[in-house]
Protein backbone atom coordinates (compact mmCIF):
# COMPACT_ATOMS: atom_id res chain seq x y z
CA UNK A 1 0.00 0.00 0.00
CA UNK A 2 1.42 3.37 -0.98
CA UNK A 3 1.36 6.35 1.36
CA UNK A 4 0.90 9.82 -0.02
CA UNK A 5 2.28 13.07 1.18
CA UNK A 6 0.50 16.34 1.78
CA UNK A 7 2.68 19.43 1.90
CA UNK A 8 1.36 22.09 4.26
CA UNK A 9 2.54 25.67 3.93
CA UNK A 10 1.75 27.79 7.01
CA UNK A 11 3.03 30.44 9.35
CA UNK A 12 5.96 30.09 11.73
CA UNK A 13 4.34 32.71 13.96
CA UNK A 14 1.77 32.03 16.64
CA UNK A 15 -1.42 33.77 15.54
CA UNK A 16 -3.59 35.61 18.03
CA UNK A 17 -6.77 34.10 16.57
CA UNK A 18 -7.40 30.69 18.17
CA UNK A 19 -9.31 29.51 15.09
CA UNK A 20 -6.05 29.35 13.14
CA UNK A 21 -4.39 27.27 15.85
CA UNK A 22 -7.44 24.98 16.02
CA UNK A 23 -7.40 24.63 12.23
CA UNK A 24 -3.73 23.60 12.23
CA UNK A 25 -4.43 21.01 14.93
CA UNK A 26 -7.41 19.61 13.04
CA UNK A 27 -5.48 19.45 9.77
CA UNK A 28 -2.56 17.61 11.36
CA UNK A 29 -4.98 15.17 12.98
CA UNK A 30 -6.85 14.62 9.71
CA UNK A 31 -3.58 13.89 7.89
CA UNK A 32 -2.84 11.12 10.39
CA UNK A 33 -6.39 9.74 10.28
CA UNK A 34 -6.29 9.66 6.46
CA UNK A 35 -3.07 7.63 6.50
CA UNK A 36 -1.08 10.38 4.83
CA UNK A 37 2.39 11.73 5.52
CA UNK A 38 2.95 15.40 6.29
CA UNK A 39 5.65 17.41 4.53
CA UNK A 40 6.21 20.90 5.94
CA UNK A 41 8.84 23.52 6.77
CA UNK A 42 10.43 21.63 9.66
CA UNK A 43 9.84 24.22 12.38
CA UNK A 44 8.66 23.65 15.93
CA UNK A 45 7.14 27.13 16.24
CA UNK A 46 3.85 28.74 15.22
CA UNK A 47 1.30 26.95 13.09
CA UNK A 48 4.13 24.82 11.69
CA UNK A 49 4.80 23.28 15.08
CA UNK A 50 1.09 22.82 15.78
CA UNK A 51 0.34 20.99 12.53
CA UNK A 52 3.43 18.78 12.93
CA UNK A 53 2.67 17.89 16.56
CA UNK A 54 -0.96 17.05 15.72
CA UNK A 55 0.06 14.88 12.75
CA UNK A 56 2.63 13.03 14.85
CA UNK A 57 0.08 12.50 17.64
CA UNK A 58 -2.33 11.05 15.06
CA UNK A 59 0.30 8.58 13.87
CA UNK A 60 1.39 10.29 10.66
CA UNK A 61 5.00 10.23 9.55
CA UNK A 62 6.23 13.83 9.35
CA UNK A 63 9.01 15.09 7.08
CA UNK A 64 10.34 18.55 7.82
CA UNK A 65 12.53 20.53 5.43
CA UNK A 66 14.47 23.41 6.96
CA UNK A 67 17.45 25.58 6.00
CA UNK A 68 20.50 24.96 8.18
CA UNK A 69 20.59 28.52 9.54
CA UNK A 70 17.02 28.22 10.88
CA UNK A 71 17.76 24.77 12.26
CA UNK A 72 20.92 26.11 13.92
CA UNK A 73 18.84 28.77 15.68
CA UNK A 74 16.96 25.90 17.37
CA UNK A 75 13.78 26.43 15.38
CA UNK A 76 13.92 22.93 13.88
CA UNK A 77 11.46 20.41 15.31
CA UNK A 78 13.42 17.71 17.18
CA UNK A 79 10.70 15.03 17.15
CA UNK A 80 10.05 14.49 13.45
CA UNK A 81 10.17 11.23 11.56
CA UNK A 82 12.72 12.84 9.24
CA UNK A 83 14.29 16.29 9.17
CA UNK A 84 15.92 17.32 5.89
CA UNK A 85 18.38 20.17 6.36
CA UNK A 86 19.02 22.19 3.21
CA UNK A 87 21.16 25.16 2.21
CA UNK A 88 18.57 27.91 1.80
CA UNK A 89 14.91 28.84 1.39
CA UNK A 90 14.93 28.07 -2.34
CA UNK A 91 16.15 24.52 -1.63
CA UNK A 92 13.51 24.21 1.07
CA UNK A 93 10.66 25.04 -1.30
CA UNK A 94 12.07 22.79 -4.00
CA UNK A 95 12.43 19.83 -1.61
CA UNK A 96 9.04 20.30 0.04
CA UNK A 97 7.31 20.43 -3.31
CA UNK A 98 9.28 17.48 -4.73
CA UNK A 99 8.45 15.30 -1.71
CA UNK A 100 4.70 15.96 -1.85
CA UNK A 101 1.70 14.88 -3.90
CA UNK A 102 -0.53 17.86 -3.05
CA UNK A 103 -0.34 21.21 -1.24
CA UNK A 104 -2.56 22.74 1.43
CA UNK A 105 -1.99 26.37 2.43
CA UNK A 106 -3.00 27.37 5.96
CA UNK A 107 -2.85 30.99 7.14
CA UNK A 108 0.62 32.47 7.27
CA UNK A 109 2.79 35.45 6.42
CA UNK A 110 5.21 36.44 3.69
CA UNK A 111 6.97 33.07 3.60
CA UNK A 112 3.66 31.27 3.22
CA UNK A 113 2.67 33.64 0.41
CA UNK A 114 6.01 33.01 -1.30
CA UNK A 115 5.54 29.26 -1.09
CA UNK A 116 1.93 29.41 -2.30
CA UNK A 117 2.71 31.68 -5.25
CA UNK A 118 5.65 29.54 -6.32
CA UNK A 119 3.45 26.42 -6.24
CA UNK A 120 0.76 28.23 -8.26
CA UNK A 121 3.31 29.51 -10.77
CA UNK A 122 4.84 26.06 -11.26
CA UNK A 123 1.39 24.63 -11.86
CA UNK A 124 0.46 27.46 -14.25
CA UNK A 125 3.63 26.78 -16.26
CA UNK A 126 2.75 23.04 -16.39
CA UNK A 127 5.76 21.90 -14.39
CA UNK A 128 3.32 19.79 -12.38
CA UNK A 129 -0.36 19.16 -11.84
CA UNK A 130 -0.38 18.77 -8.07
CA UNK A 131 -3.57 19.90 -6.34
CA UNK A 132 -3.25 23.18 -4.42
CA UNK A 133 -5.83 24.02 -1.76
CA UNK A 134 -6.14 27.31 0.11
CA UNK A 135 -7.55 26.59 3.58
CA UNK A 136 -9.71 29.67 4.05
CA UNK A 137 -10.23 29.64 7.81
CA UNK A 138 -12.61 32.49 8.68
CA UNK A 139 -12.07 34.16 5.28
CA UNK A 140 -8.29 34.49 5.74
CA UNK A 141 -7.50 33.92 2.05
CA UNK A 142 -10.45 35.94 0.65
CA UNK A 143 -8.25 39.03 0.01
CA UNK A 144 -5.73 36.86 -1.88
CA UNK A 145 -8.46 35.33 -4.03
CA UNK A 146 -9.81 38.85 -4.68
CA UNK A 147 -6.31 39.95 -5.72
CA UNK A 148 -6.01 37.04 -8.15
CA UNK A 149 -9.43 37.93 -9.57
CA UNK A 150 -8.22 41.54 -9.92
CA UNK A 151 -5.08 40.39 -11.75
CA UNK A 152 -7.29 38.38 -14.10
CA UNK A 153 -9.61 41.37 -14.68
CA UNK A 154 -6.61 43.59 -15.49
CA UNK A 155 -5.25 41.07 -18.01
CA UNK A 156 -2.06 40.19 -16.14
CA UNK A 157 -3.21 36.65 -15.41
CA UNK A 158 -5.15 34.33 -17.70
CA UNK A 159 -8.74 33.58 -16.58
CA UNK A 160 -7.96 29.88 -16.21
CA UNK A 161 -5.65 30.74 -13.30
CA UNK A 162 -8.63 30.36 -10.94
CA UNK A 163 -8.60 26.66 -11.84
CA UNK A 164 -5.05 26.28 -10.52
CA UNK A 165 -6.28 26.05 -6.94
CA UNK A 166 -9.31 25.28 -4.82
CA UNK A 167 -10.52 27.16 -1.79
CA UNK A 168 -12.06 25.28 1.14
CA UNK A 169 -13.49 26.82 4.27
CA UNK A 170 -13.57 23.68 6.41
CA UNK A 171 -10.64 21.56 7.52
CA UNK A 172 -12.71 18.43 6.83
CA UNK A 173 -12.66 19.34 3.13
CA UNK A 174 -8.87 19.63 2.77
CA UNK A 175 -7.91 15.97 2.31
CA UNK A 176 -10.79 15.22 -0.12
CA UNK A 177 -9.91 18.38 -2.10
CA UNK A 178 -6.24 17.37 -2.29
CA UNK A 179 -6.95 13.72 -3.03
CA UNK A 180 -10.37 13.60 -4.73
CA UNK A 181 -9.93 9.96 -5.76
CA UNK A 182 -8.79 8.98 -2.28
CA UNK A 183 -5.29 9.01 -0.81
CA UNK A 184 -4.49 5.56 -2.22
CA UNK A 185 -5.16 6.57 -5.82
CA UNK A 186 -1.94 8.46 -6.55
CA UNK A 187 1.45 7.04 -7.36
CA UNK A 188 3.72 7.22 -4.34
CA UNK A 189 6.32 9.94 -4.17
CA UNK A 190 9.87 8.70 -3.51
Amino acid sequence: MSVHRLCVFCGASMPADPRFREGATLLGTSIGKAGLELVYGGGRVGLMGIVADAALAAGAPVIGVIPHDLNDREIGHPGLTRLVVVDDMQDRKRQMFALSDAVAVLPGGLGTLDEAFEALTLRQLHYNNKPIVLVDIDGFWAPLVALIDHLIAQGFVMPDARALFRVVGRIEDVVPACFPEGAGSLAATP
